[in-house]
This record gives structure tokens, C-alpha cells and sequence, in this order.
């Protein structure tokens, strides 16, 4: 599996004035909504309700928001940079700058693990984060993680 696979350019965003970890969540709906046509309220809704789990900052700055959903046939992914971080009941209490969400069907188990765990390896790359917050252009975003994904899997 790569992140080329999961994410499309189109899924790729630079957030100037996201508020709070809410309005993350109804940003993260509205651009699955356009990029993989998934109503925005039902992913938000499942967002709140995964996160109601347990928080999903995994520290340095970085969040993977997850959630199944019915309807979808494949994982689907959503990246935002966020200008200014945002609160978000992260592991290590720092504020997140660095979004990956992932969406999966119901019934994707193995495949919605390995999803995850490519997004948590590549996002543990310091070099990777750097890079990732040195841009703004999602093009330029998008191009960062999916050719190191591809390079990974090589």
C-alpha cells in the first residue's frame, strides 16, 4: 500500500484559519464531501464520535483523525497543514499543525490498519514534518507524502 493510493492531490489542503479541534473535524467533512463525494455531516459526526474514544494527536504536532464509514469501498485519505495549530488534546499536550485523516468502509480491517500505520510511519519521519510545514502549496504537499511513500516501497 502507498499514500498515492489513498490520497489524492485533490485531498490535499493548506487551513489559515482553522479555530478549534470542532471546526477541524467539519473542515476535514466538507473537504471528504468534495474530494470523495461523502456527505460532510456524516464524517464529521463520525470524527467526533472516534475521537469520543480517545484523542487522536499522536504528539509533535501531529493528528490522525480516523473513521469507518458505511458507503465507502475503499480507505480514503485527507491531509491538511494548518497555518496556526490547534488544540487538540494531543498525547504530549502540543498543539497540532499537521492533519491526516483517514476514512475506511465498515467492514475494512486489515486495510484500514495498514493505512494507519503507513500514515503513523511516514509522519514519524522528523525530515518528512519539516518538509510538510515548509510548504503551503497543496500540490507541493501532496508530492511530499506520496513520493515518500512510493520510495518506501521500493
Amino acid at each position: 500500500m502507498q499514500l498515492g493510493n489513498i490520497l489524492k492531490a485533490s485531498a490535499v489542503k493548506t487551513l489559515a484559519g482553522c479555530s478549534s479541534k470542532k471546526r477541524l473535524f467539519h473542515d476535514l467533512g466538507e473537504l471528504a464531501e468534495i474530494t470523495y463525494h461523502v456527505p460532510a455531516g456524516t464524517v464529521t459526526e463520525a470524527l467526533i464520535e472516534r475521537e469520543g474514544l480517545g484523542p487522536t494527536g499522536v504528539g509533535h504536532g501531529i493528528a490522525l483523525p480516523h473513521a469507518r464509514l458505511d458507503g465507502l469501498t475503499q480507505v480514503c485519505g485527507l491531509f491538511l497543514r494548518l497555518e496556526r495549530p490547534v488544540s487538540f488534546d494531543a498525547v504530549d499536550r502540543q498543539p497540532v499543525d499537521l492533519v491526516f485523516s483517514l476514512l475506511a468502509p465498515l467492514e475494512a480491517g486489515v486495510e484500514h490498519l495498514r493505512a494507519l500505520a503507513l500514515v503513523s510511519r511516514t509522519l514519524r519521519n522528523a525530515d518528512i514534518c519539516a518538509k510538510l510545514r515548509a510548504n503551503s502549496d497543496p500540490a507541493t504537499l501532496h508530492t511530499i507524502l506520496t513520493e515518500v511513500s512510493a520510495s518506501q516501497a521500493a
